[in-house]
């Protein structure tokens, strides 16, 4: 699939502004937004349609819909594996986001995971740990994988509730757990001075239960993807302990039971690991554990570090795996699973970014919205520039209702009263240069993506145009110096420009039957 849009420029053109003719593969667009999505699912998919997203990330958590979560006795008589023994009111949200995307045509990255209900919780948490905490202690692997068989049982396409007359909608993408790396979603991370990993080990006999489960109901051709981990973590002190966050890199070594030099691990280390211990034992890892082996793809949470440009890995955390990173995030999957005769790229996702803003929030980890929408388009490049990354997240459509200046993950396009940001209609229109200065005459790379292309198109039957924008500095109106013809399936061009003069650069596209509307403004500097 092409990375270009028919515009007015040559071959020789496109090949000269993208480094030789990069042909990008599929980037799809995921969104996240659990109020949004539970408040009103039906709106909910109008606003992605809008926004041209092409799958909604939907969290199902155990314990949310576990009858008697707060009990440490599981319910008598309740077959677990069974989808019609969990109650109805609670699931019925879930089926109504499931046939509202259908009916939308919106995608679903359905994502199971914790908290346990406490009856499905390990035993040994430390004195006064909080419910919430108690929650995510040593998930039972079995317990989790009977959820996930009734989940997988009841969108596989054939599935009527009681009361229903049609069967629900088909799930055909899965995830597994949220970041098992990070303490408050699994219990504990490490013992003995923080020095032996134990979240792996967890999260690896959640993973084998999950990928039973779904196999076992028919989902086994579905995109099933592990890891969604955390892009950082704890590396100071007795961290990250319990509750605390280990760094996704350490986290992936120990969960494919290598040490730092990729080697299998053996003995005493690979035992408190939860480990083969010995090599007969490693070489039957790819058959004890298949999801680390044949999944589809490993989802990552690639944030990006504060005021730190996307572009720049967090200095000395070699162990990060923030979007500037991915690289040695892709580096040691490939040597964890070359380690067993496994030599498959597993493909990444980004299924969890945004930046937060201040305001809402004063923090040095959040920036100006104006900047963070140029973030935005910078980290939505380096993504489309890497074939091995398939996937381009935001989180949250509006701030949480907690965030202020203190804080409270104001990752949102929108503030909290619904007025947009900056962030808003660069997500729509994403424009970026990679470089902006230029002598006269010479074609400058304009990149970006008309994201709602794809289902504006489906309801005209006609094909997407969109038109760059100039206006000089000196003085005048913005005038049209290029018009695109958008035939990437994900809305995406990429085309080279030409200016005499100093200006700004924008991106406008109409809605069918709507209004038109307008990228964030680039300045061009040309000499």
């Amino acid at each position: 699939m092409g990375g270009f849009a028919a515009g007015c420029g040559s071959a020789s053109q496109h090949a000269q502004a993208t480094a030789a003719g990069f042909v990008r593969p599929h980037l799809e667009s995921i969104f996240e937004d659990e109020h949004l999505l539970h408040t009103n699912p039906a709106n909910a998919f109008e606003v992605m349609r809008r926004l041209g997203v092409d799958r909604m990330r939907v969290y199902i958590g155990w314990g949310y819909i576990a009858p008697d979560p707060k009990s440490r006795a599981q319910p008598a008589s309740f077959n677990a594996a069974d989808p019609a023994a969990y109650p109805a009111a609670t699931m019925a949200i879930y089926d109504t986001i499931v046939r509202e995307a259908a009916r939308h045509g919106v995608g679903i990255d359905m994502t199971v995971g914790g908290p346990a209900p406490l009856w499905g919780a390990g035993s040994g948490a430390p004195a006064g740990t909080p419910p919430q905490y108690q929650a995510v202690w040593k998930p039972s692997a079995p317990e989790f994988g009977q959820f996930v068989r009734a989940i997988a049982t009841r969108y596989d396409g054939r599935y009527t509730p009681p009361g229903a007359t049609a069967p629900l909608p088909r799930v055909t993408f899965w995830s597994v757990w949220n970041e098992p790396n990070y303490g408050p979603d699994l219990a504990p991370q490490a013992t003995d001075h923080s020095t032996v990993e134990v979240s792996p080990a967890l999260y690896r006999g959640l993973l084998d239960a999950a990928w039973s489960a779904l196999q076992a109901t028919g989902h086994g051709h579905d995109t099933i993807l592990i890891g969604e981990t955390a892009p950082r973590g704890q590396t100071t002190g007795d961290q990250p302990g319990n509750f605390s966050g280990m760094v996704p890199l350490r986290f992936i070594r120990a969960l494919y039971c290598v040490d730092d030099t990729f080697t299998p691990l053996h003995g005493a280390d690979a035992t408190a690991r939860g480990c083969p211990p010995d090599t007969a034992g490693s070489q039957q890892f790819t058959t004890a554990h298949p999801a680390l082996f044949a999944a589809s793809g490993f989802a990552d949470h690639p944030y990006p570090q504060g005021q730190i440009p996307p572009n720049v890995p967090t200095p000395q955390e070699p162990d990060f795996a923030d979007l500037a990173a991915l690289p040695n995030l892709e580096h040691t999957l490939d040597r964890a699973r070359a380690a067993y005769g496994s030599h498959p790229t597993l493909p990444i996702y980004s299924t969890e970014f945004g930046f937060q803003t201040d305001p809402p929030e004063a923090l040095s980890r959040a920036i100006d919205p104006v900047k963070a929408a140029y973030y935005m388009n910078w980290s939505e490049y380096i993504s489309w520039r890497n074939p091995r990354l398939l996937s381009y997240d935001q989180y949250l459509l509006s701030d949480p209702p907690g965030a202020n200046s203190l804080g409270g993950f104001a990752t949102g396009l929108r503030f909290f009263n619904g007025t947009p940001k900056a962030t808003y209609p660069a997500y729509i229109l994403p424009l970026y240069l990679p470089v902006a200065q230029a002598k006269r005459g010479q074609a400058l790379e304009a990149w970006g993506a008309v994201r709602p292309a794809r289902y504006a198109q489906l309801a005209t039957h006609a094909p997407q145009r969109a038109h760059l924008e100039f206006r000089a500095s000196s003085a005048g109106a913005f005038q049209t110096v290029k018009t695109l013809t958008i035939t990437d399936a994900d809305g995406y061009f990429d085309t080279p420009v030409s200016f005499g003069q100093t200006g700004t650069l924008r991106l406008a596209w109409t809605y069918p039957h709507g209004p038109t509307i307008y990228s964030r403004s680039v300045t061009v500097t040309i000499n």
